[in-house]
């Protein structure tokens, strides 16, 4: 297997995601991948709630929800050893995680194939399908 820049993990604090942080850490471990990005993806308040929260408070949630959600992956990479970079997106999933790639350089996504999304508690197989529809590059989904 040759080496891969980056992979990218979308996370989103469940233990199936913490699962999927370890495979790729493994996988950075047995030197199989240069660095290590760890991503968690917000939905977007729009609508009635931007027109009556303001802008700075929104993006405040949203870095705040997005650090609880990084926590255990950051966690799991001291732990290891391995420096990760997180980044915290805004928006559809798909859509975001697939920007990422291309802003980081990954050359592989990882994550967890059941977890919560958002407020909403969605199962993370729609979220797995999305990623997977707008992914240029290949994903591996760890259960």
């Amino acid at each position: 297997m040759h080496k891969i820049n980056a992979i990218l993990v979308a996370v989103d604090g469940s233990a199936c995601s913490d699962r999927a942080v370890q495979h790729a850490l493994d996988m950075v471990a047995t030197g199989c991948a240069a660095e290590l990005h760890l991503l968690n993806v917000q939905p977007s308040l729009g609508g009635a709630i931007s027109t009556f929260v303001p802008r700075e408070q929104i993006d405040s949630h949203h870095r705040e929800e997005g650090q609880k959600a990084l926590a255990s992956a950051v966690a799991l990479a001291g732990k290891a050893g391995v420096t990760a970079k997180t980044h915290i997106g805004v928006g559809r999933q798909g859509e975001i995680v697939a920007d990422f790639v291309k802003k980081v350089g990954a050359g592989l996504v990882v994550l967890g194939t059941r977890g919560h999304t958002g407020l909403a508690g969605v199962l993370m197989g729609s979220v797995a399908q999305d990623v997977i529809a707008h992914s240029k590059v290949p994903v591996t989904l760890v259960k």
